[in-house]
């Protein structure tokens, strides 16, 4: 079990290091306080683990979640604290939990309009976003003097030959802790090449705690929250989805609008402690989701166990730096190999969801290439106004409610409906009697068939 919960932190231990070290040089921050926020991110990220993969009291969905800060929300709380202070940033970051709370029960009504097709869509862009995250620390940023440098490819590449090498001749417990076994290998061959600082030293404590309101008392401003509160709409919808699909890896029957709402309110709850210690706000993680699929591995106590090595190594000032000593380009070949799965499982989704039905078809098509479009060309929206733009360049949220509001257009709209006494001419060549979106028997004793025939036209809310 410790084993499994090491595995789930090494892959996703890279993503609050590097958002703290990217808050403290963007603002300038002392070591002493950047050691701080540190400490407070893992203590935080393990708590959110706790709470996300128990669910007690209805926080948190009782999956195997990893929470963590970073992402859009790290840029946007960057982008506050710069204009405005980091003690508004902070303020900024509790108000948005709060409005989560304030906002979650009509979003929760909202979710009937997210079905298979939806979800499976907003997968698809999650994995090649996160894909594309996990490429750029092997090859660097481009335009960097680094970039693919040719001993940072070899690590990330053989890091996934390694792992796949793992998976491919091992058996048992062995073959589940694959994504571990070829992060050590990457681990050790960056050791040969020197990619590895035997140098560096954790400041020399040993024990660090992390500390109330570092920035001082919060400053709250609306105004200045607006971009956070903008974010959060699409960050309840991407939880929505990881939600679902993390139901699907440990075999559980997804239910969106069960589920999801306790996801929301566990990165609510996280989010509002992580604003006292002035942390970007705190979300659930998708790394963990492919390492859940890839080892086969289901338990959620397998993430209780991963939550409490984060809280150890949050107060365990050495720990942090053994972890932070992981090269980067090793981090991201095993986030390559695991990013890679998540695509495939929404990928396997819209397989399930009536693509032989042109409709749904073009649904898709559209929802993919408004969705990709700011991923695969950054800064297309850099010319619009600053809160448009945040909505735009959210590729994860414009694929999601883009591919929602055609749904609903084409399939859920009164004069959509097929007239009920022409039944015959809704039947396909495999003589099965197409059901109408506008009349589906979600509240009726269905058969099984006429469930099965639902989802596959894409009705069902919640499969």
């Amino acid at each position: 079990m410790l084993l499994f919960g090491v595995q789930h932190v090494l892959v996703m231990a890279a993503t609050p290091i590097s958002s703290v070290f990217l808050v403290s040089s963007t603002l300038h921050l002392t070591p002493a306080l950047t050691a701080n926020l540190l400490s407070a991110a893992f203590v935080l990220s393990g708590l959110g683990s706790l709470l996300q993969s128990l669910g007690p009291w209805g926080f948190g969905a009782r999956l195997p979640f990893v929470m963590l800060p970073g992402g859009a929300p790290l840029i946007l709380f960057l982008s506050i604290a710069d204009q405005h202070g980091l003690r508004t940033a902070s303020g900024a970051v509790i108000i948005t939990a709060v409005f989560y709370f304030v906002v979650l029960p009509v979003f929760s009504r909202l979710l009937r309009f997210f079905p298979t097709l939806v979800i499976g869509t907003m997968i698809v862009i999650v994995g090649v976003n996160l894909v594309k995250v996990g490429a750029l620390l092997v090859t660097g940023r481009p335009g960097s003097s680094d970039f693919g440098e040719p001993r940072a490819l070899l690590l990330g590449l053989a890091t996934v030959g390694c792992t796949a090498a793992a998976y491919g001749l091992l058996r048992g417990t062995l073959r589940q802790l694959s994504v571990l076994l070829g992060l050590l290998a990457g681990t050790a061959l960056a050791a040969l090449l020197g990619r590895v600082d035997p140098t560096a030293d954790g400041g020399g404590a040993l024990l660090h705690a992390p500390e109330l309101m570092p920035f001082g008392t919060p400053q709250f401003s609306l105004l200045a929250s607006l971009p956070l509160l903008v974010y959060s709409l699409a960050s309840m919808a991407e939880a929505t989805g990881q939600t679902v699909i993390n139901s699907e890896a440990v075999g559980k029957d997804p239910d969106a609008r069960r589920d999801a709402p306790r996801t929301i309110r566990g990165d609510a709850v996280i989010s509002l402690a992580g604003g006292f210690f002035g942390l970007p706000l705190m979300v659930t993680s998708g790394e963990n989701i492919g390492i859940v699929r890839i080892t086969g591995v289901r338990s959620r106590f397998v993430t209780v166990a991963a939550g409490l090595v984060l809280i150890t190594i949050g107060f365990l000032a050495p720990v942090a730096w053994i972890v932070n000593a992981v090269p980067a380009p090793v981090v991201g070949g095993t986030a390559l190999v695991v990013f890679g799965v998540i695509t495939v499982l929404g990928v396997h989704m819209l397989g399930r969801s009536g693509l032989d039905d042109h409709t749904n078809t073009f649904i898709v098509a559209v929802a993919l290439a408004l969705g990709l479009l700011p991923i695969l060309v950054p800064g297309v929206y850099d010319h619009l106004p600053p809160n448009l733009r945040i909505l735009l360049e959210s590729g994860v949220a414009v694929g999601a409610f883009s591919a929602a509001l055609l749904h609903a257009l084409f399939h859920r709209v009164p004069w959509r409906a097929r007239p009920a006494a022409e039944p015959a001419e809704a039947t396909d060549t495999a003589g099965t009697t197409e059901t109408p979106e506008a009349a589906e028997p979600a509240d009726t004793d269905a058969t099984a068939a006429a469930a099965a025939a639902a989802a596959a036209e894409g009705g069902s809310p919640t499969r």
